[in-house]
């Protein structure tokens, strides 16, 4: 049986104990997510020792959330079940992060599941959330990329300091990685052209997390965040939007910039910088970017999480020690054409500059989408999306990959 922290215990007993009224219980609402996943990623152009990865599963997401307490502090509570089945794996092809592996046999489990619970404290308009967490901060962003979404377990304080700045706070303690169902320690991806060291333990039970969000205008919005792996690394992010009309169009300015560096026991070093360009007009989009990478190592972010990176795709994230990388994109709605929900996109991510040993290595990567939703009648809300990639490189593995992903999504 897996332990519950003290605590989550000590917040959720003052919970239970105070008397559960109407709004707690009429406020809540249950949606159910259901995501049908199939991954093939194919190694064999490069000789590889595993020729492909390739496996088929069915996701369960059950979610409930509570309402409030009456008064002006008020207690809540929420909760998540995940439950992830096997329909198609072998050995020899696992290795998607869909499924749930036995790594002594190296075979993917028939199932994996595990619930989560929440419980929330609302003062006015701040509220501070304590167990397990979905967060999307600059500094700690979760992924869910595969069948069931990585989630971390600690507290988390979101306060509104004006009607135009956001506030938080926050500790992390463990890690719930995407494929698995229990919680384990911290540590940095270390993995690619990243030079990326950690001495003594590999890992830690502690990220502490701060940021404030200010919207100057309608059209701009600035954002600081602070987050520190506990004797690993520390990370400043600090983030620019800004959107004006142009033409028969909207133009979007998107300005990135991370310094992150060691905290006592890594050699991490590493300034990031990033600028994106878009033009939004009808049922055409139009974005062009330019990410940079400075110091001796990567980019610095944990191990199981998905960076907060401009060039974060399909399979790359174009973070690698002194690269230099842009993209081109391109989205496209058919709702013009009398076909709303269907939509597609194509991008090309060109990296270079890469300090590989006594080296300078490149890659790139194409993505093509093609997704479509339901509008209406009895199936409204079903999902269809199609995800192709090509990744080529000068120092590691080339991939071509397909994902197909049905979803469908009730509340009760």
């Amino acid at each position: 049986m897996k332990k519950i922290p003290v605590f989550l215990l000590t917040a959720l007993s003052a919970a239970l104990a105070t008397p559960v009224n109407a709004a707690f219980v009429d406020d809540a609402q249950t949606r159910i997510e259901l995501r049908n996943f199939y991954f093939n990623r194919d190694f064999r152009q490069s000789n590889a020792a595993q020729s492909k990865a390739d496996e088929w599963a069915q996701g369960v997401r059950a979610y409930w959330q509570s309402g409030y307490t009456e008064g002006r502090l008020g207690f809540g509570l929420d909760a998540i079940g995940l439950l992830g089945v096997k329909l198609d794996s072998s050995p020899d092809r696992t290795g998607t992060g869909i499924l749930k592996r036995d790594t002594s046999e190296n075979r993917a489990m028939d199932e994996y599941s595990e619930l989560g619970l929440t419980v929330k404290l609302k003062f006015d308009q701040h509220l501070l959330r304590v167990g397990t967490l979905i967060p999307s901060l600059p500094v700690a962003m979760h992924n869910d990329s595969r069948l069931l979404p990585q989630s971390f377990r600690g507290g988390w304080l979101q306060a509104q300091g004006s009607d135009s700045l956001q506030l938080e706070l926050g500790r992390f303690d463990a890690i719930n990685l995407r494929e698995s169902s229990d919680y384990q320690r911290m540590r940095p991806v270390q993995g690619g052209a990243r030079n990326v060291v950690v001495s003594g333990k590999p890992d830690s039970d502690a990220f502490d997390f701060a940021g404030a969000s200010w919207d100057i205008s309608d059209a701009t919005k600035l954002s600081y965040h602070y987050g520190e792996l506990q004797s690993i690394y520390r990370q400043h992010y600090l983030v620019l939007n800004h959107s004006q009309p142009l033409g028969n169009g909207t133009l979007a300015l998107n300005l990135r910039h991370a310094d992150s560096s060691d905290a006592g026991r890594s050699n991490i070093d590493n300034r990031m910088s990033s600028a994106t360009l878009s033009w939004q007009a009808g049922m055409h989009k139009f974005t062009g970017s330019y990410q940079q990478m400075e110091g001796d190592t990567g980019f610095a972010y944990l191990n199981g999480t998905d960076p907060f990176l401009t060039h974060l795709v399909q399979i790359n994230d174009f973070a690698n020690r002194d690269e230099r990388s842009w993209q081109l994109r391109h989205d496209y709605s058919f709702a013009d054409l009398g076909l709303p929900g269907l939509k597609v996109m194509n991008r090309y991510t060109h990296g270079s500059n890469i300090e590989i040993a006594n080296n300078r290595g490149r890659e790139w990567e194409r993505n093509s989408d093609v997704m479509y939703t339901v509008q209406s009648g009895p199936l409204q809300n079903l999902s269809l999306h199609w995800r192709n990639a090509t990744y080529r490189s000068t120092f590691g593995s080339d991939i071509d990959e397909n994902r197909v992903i049905i979803g469908y999504t009730f509340s009760l």
